[in-house]
Parts: structure tokens; sequence; C-alpha cells
């Protein structure tokens, strides 16, 4: 080989090796906005994407309910001391909180939660559920890995982080309320800003949605008994009957909404109870009905569950029945609005327009849904958004909650470098910001 050929060889492979995106490289060689799609890159290598798979598919085979999650939490635990990352366990019972980063001020937290659903998974596939009558329902296996893969990119980086990354690995999100334990426990004291995703089937893969302001509305459940006398069905005048005067409760609830409430605010009234009687000719003595109500203001919230109760039991008592109203709050805690925070919703599309481009962040209208990462929220500045996994070659996917729901794996390194390149990007920004701020005396 000529010495020409020679120095066009060695010329050619610098340049190939200079362009290939390895975990030992630097975020910020070319600037801030290149973090996003160098994170991206790296978590959608073949070994890494393999390796989040492996997670999320063990996951999905043993789900565990809230407060219930001991061997999802020991996986977690498990995979953070692979990577050299520091942890505190238990938190609120099962959770896992871990640590990346410089272990001094600033603080910023990403958010996963780790609990299943209880229903019966109809989805056959090799790796179906293993625990009959629990399914991941609703994507929260894929946001455990998504976290762990974030925590594995910020650990090969550690040494660019200008403060500290919380992971929160958070247990019953399902109602139970796990995030108000995350915070009561005081773990995120000093934290600046928390960032959550969840999955949705909604968007494609590669989009993302949110909006600033009020997203998911808050949330309460309710359960009523009301109580009769019971009798022969072919003799209803010796009976009191509870199943009519809870059939004329149910429609009562929803004038609430339909008379009651500003036709702009929205809000909901859903009975999904009903439990009375276990024979054709018997009137029982008392029916027990649930339900769930939603607002997006504390006002309209507030007032929603003053007039349950009140239309519960004077309702009842119109048919000679007694009526006594639970609004669970020890078993299932209400849960307040989740509203974005407007400056933080900016960073979020600075971010994800980075990554993704600016034409795959989907301006979201709000949802009746709930979520306790509004616990967070009032807390601390904080910012919900969806991430989405709906194959366009495949049939529309179910949505979650439902015993057909899949989650589309291909999503995990959106998600991982998503997260990742929000906590790395918000230090920095603060850095930027407050170069002469001192952060010495807050650490771990």
């Amino acid at each position: 080989m000529s010495f020409c050929k020679w120095v066009s060889f060695v010329l050619i492979i610098h340049l190939l090796n200079s362009c290939q995106i390895s975990s030992s490289s630097s975020l910020t060689s070319n600037g801030f906005s290149q973090i996003p799609p160098k994170f991206l890159a790296l978590a959608k290598r073949d070994d890494f994407f393999d390796w989040m798979v492996g997670i999320r598919r063990k996951i999905h085979e043993n789900p565990e309910l809230g407060y219930e999650e001991v061997e999802t939490s020991r996986l977690v635990r498990t995979e953070l001391e692979k990577m050299g990352v520091s942890y505190k366990y238990p938190v609120a019972v099962t959770g896992v909180i871990g640590y990346v980063g410089t272990g001094q001020a600033p603080f910023v937290a990403l958010r996963a939660d780790m609990d299943a659903l209880a229903m019966q998974e109809m989805v056959e596939w090799e790796h179906k559920s293993k625990v009959p009558g629990k399914m991941h329902a609703c994507g929260h296996d894929a946001h455990t890995t998504m976290l762990l893969g974030a925590a594995k990119l910020l650990k090969e980086h550690q040494d660019e982080l200008q403060g500290t990354v919380i992971l929160v690995f958070q247990p019953a999100e399902e109602g139970g309320g796990g995030a108000k334990k995350i915070v009561e426990a005081g773990v995120l004291k000093d934290v600046s800003a928390i960032f959550g995703l969840h999955v949705t089937n909604q968007l494609s893969l590669g989009q993302v949605s949110s909006r600033e302001g009020p997203l998911l509305a808050g949330s309460g459940f309710f359960e009523a008994k009301i109580s009769g006398k019971g009798g022969h069905a072919a003799l209803p005048q010796h009976a009191i009957d509870p199943i009519l005067a809870a059939s004329n409760v149910i429609v009562s609830l929803q004038h609430l909404v339909s008379r009651e409430a500003d036709p702009l605010d929205s809000q909901v009234v859903t009975v999904a109870k009903f439990e009375g009687g276990g024979a054709f000719n018997v009137i029982p003595d008392s029916v027990t009905i649930g339900g769930t109500f939603r607002a997006f203001s504390t006002k309209s919230f507030t007032q929603l569950k003053k007039r349950i109760e009140q239309v519960i039991t004077r309702q009842a008592s119109v048919h000679m029945c007694n009526a006594t109203v639970d609004f669970l709050e020890e078993e299932k805690p209400f849960f307040p609005p989740t509203v974005n925070d407007k400056d933080l919703h900016m960073f979020f599309k600075n971010v994800s327009g980075d990554m993704l481009g600016t034409p795959n962040y989907v301006e979201m209208q709000p949802l009746m849904g709930s979520e306790d990462f509004s616990f967070y929220q009032q807390a601390m500045p904080g910012h919900f958004s969806f991430v989405g996994m709906q194959n366009e070659a495949h049939s529309p996917m179910a949505s979650p909650h439902s015993p057909y729901f899949e989650v589309n794996e291909e999503l995990l390194p959106y998600g991982a470098s998503l997260h990742a390149s929000m906590a790395t990007r918000y230090l920095l920004d603060l850095k930027t910001s407050s170069p002469n701020k001192s952060y010495q005396k807050d650490e771990l």
C-alpha cells in the first residue's frame, strides 16, 4: 500500500470512529442541544435495548400490587447495585430512592411507578403474567424499566452531571397514594424539580405529549351502604327495598354534573360498583355502591364530595332507607389535580424537540384521568408527560387498564433517554443560569 493510500485509510478510519457514539464520549462537546439525541443513540444500542427488554419482561411476568412490590423493588436494587448506584430502601414501604451525580445540590428527581393492577391478563404471549388475577395493564413495568435505563445512561456520564439526580422508584400509584408517602418520607425535600413519564397508545412511537397547567383531574373514591329491610320479592309492601333506593341514588348523582356543575368546569361522577342480593326472589337487607369523582379544581372537588354525601344519604331517606358514606381516604387518598409548571413545560418542549424534532410534540387536552404524581407537584415544581408507543404498522393497541393492554418495547429507549436528558439538561441549565450560586451546604 502506498504512503498516500495509507494516510487516506487512516483518515477514513479516524473519521468513522469520531462519528460513532460511545458511552465515554462527552455529551456537551457540540452544545446542550446534542445531549438528547446522543442519549437516544446510546439507549438504542443493541446490548442496551436487549437489557431493558429483559428487565421489562421479568417485571411483567411477576406483577405486584401497591405496597406489595417486594420482588420488583429487589430487582431494581440489584440492577442499581450492578451499576454502582447508591440508594435508600425501604422508603414508603417498598419504594427505592437512587442517587447519581455529585451527591450535592442542586437536586432534580425522576419518577417511575412500580405497581400492577388486580386484573387477569388476556394477552397470550411468552411473557404473560404468571400471577393469576394480577397484571401490568398500565405500563408501570415499562416505566420502571425506562428509569433503570436512565440510571444506566446517567451513571455512564456521571462526571458530566452538575448536581445530583434522584431516582424515585415509587410504589402504589394505582389508588394507594404512594407518591404522598414518598413526599412525607422527606427524601425529596431539597429537590428543585421532578419529572414523570407515562406510556400511551394514543401517540405514535417517537412522539410525546403534555401541556402547561392543568393536565389531569383530581380524583377521589366513595363507597356507600344503603340499608333497608329484606323480604320476599312477591311481597314488597312488607320490605324496604334498598335496591330501588340505590337505583334512585345513582340517577340523582348524575345530576350533580349535568345540572349543578359549570359546563366549562369539567367534572365526573361515576358509580362503577353495585352489590346487592343473591337470589331472584329476595329483596336484600342492604346494597353497597361505589365509584369515583373527578374535578380540575380544589373548589369543585370539595363541592362534589359534599354533594355526593348529601345526595346518597337524603335520597336513601326518601325511600325509608339509611345510608352511610365512606370516602376511603386512608386506603385510597384523594389525588390532587396534576398541574404542570409553566417553566418546566417550556423546558420539556425544548428537550423533547432536540431529541425527536419539534413536530413530534403534540399538545395535549386536559384529561379526566388522575395521577398521584400530583402529590410531588404540591411539594415542588413538577412536570408530567406522555410518551407514544403506537406502531403505525400494528393494529390499534388496547388502552390502559384493559386486560388486552400491551407495551411496544421499541419505546423503551425513548423513555430512558428522555428521562436522562431532562435531568442532565436541567442541572446544566441551573449551573448556567446561576453560575455563582453555592450549593455546597446541601448534601445527601
